[in-house]
């Protein structure tokens, strides 16, 4: 299966040494680059990319906005956002709107390859460095320590379950050793959660599970 990929970023130079890079690999396609988030947006809807990559600072509308959009469009894109930025906070703004990554612009060619792949599949991609500040970013911000009842009472036992998986950034396969269930019965979960929740995403979830006292969770 060839992984179609939109890059979206203003700087050229890093832009075409991305592209060259991703073109190297046997089933990855650059299907198209943009150099600003409408171009970006209107390059999506065209091509329906598997991934984009979307830097976060450029000029006009911003890479968040960007985000929210291509959200909106395109639910079933993998949005990885590639930046400079480490603030804890533009963080969690990219993952509240849908993104399914957060990666570092530093970030080596091997690691942003199988990053991609992961991201593909379905799994949450966030650099390292940031990880520890996603998580202490949300924990300070809760203003109590667990969910509300009524959102508790959305979810069943093994619900909660997965989404404290989700919280540790486990995969499917993890999910599935942990809990002892099949995949096939762990993606069934997580869909139920996304569509109780209202949420599009399994990043969007361990969100969610740490704002609102869910990530602790255990049987």
């Amino acid at each position: 299966m060839t992984l179609r990929i939109l890059v979206i970023d203003d700087h050229s130079l890093f832009r075409s040494g991305v592209c060259q890079l991703l073109q190297k690999q046997p089933d990855f396609a650059v299907v198209a680059e943009a150099a600003d988030g409408l171009e970006g947006i209107k390059r999506a809807r065209e091509h329906r990319p598997d991934v984009i990559l979307l830097d976060l600072n450029m000029p006009g509308l911003s890479g968040l906005e960007t985000m929210q959009l291509l959200a909106q469009d395109l639910p079933e894109c993998a949005v990885v956002i590639l930046t400079v930025s480490e603030e804890a906070e533009e963080l969690a703004q990219a993952l509240r709107a849908g993104a399914r990554g957060y990666l570092i612009k530093n970030i080596d060619a091997d690691a942003l390859v199988a990053a991609i792949r992961r991201a593909a599949s379905g799994e949450p991609v966030i650099a390292d460095s940031m990880t520890g500040k996603l998580v202490a970013q949300f924990r300070a911000q809760a203003s109590t320590p667990a969910a509300p009842p009524v959102e508790r009472e959305k979810l069943t036992p093994r619900e909660r379950d997965i989404v404290a998986c989700l919280a540790r950034g486990e995969s499917n396969k993890e999910i599935a050793r942990r809990l002892d269930l099949a995949e096939s019965t762990v993606k069934i979960h997580i869909q139920s959660v996304l569509r109780k929740l209202n949420l599009s995403s399994r990043v969007q979830v361990a969100v969610y599970a740490v704002e609102h006292g869910l990530a602790d969770h255990r049987d």
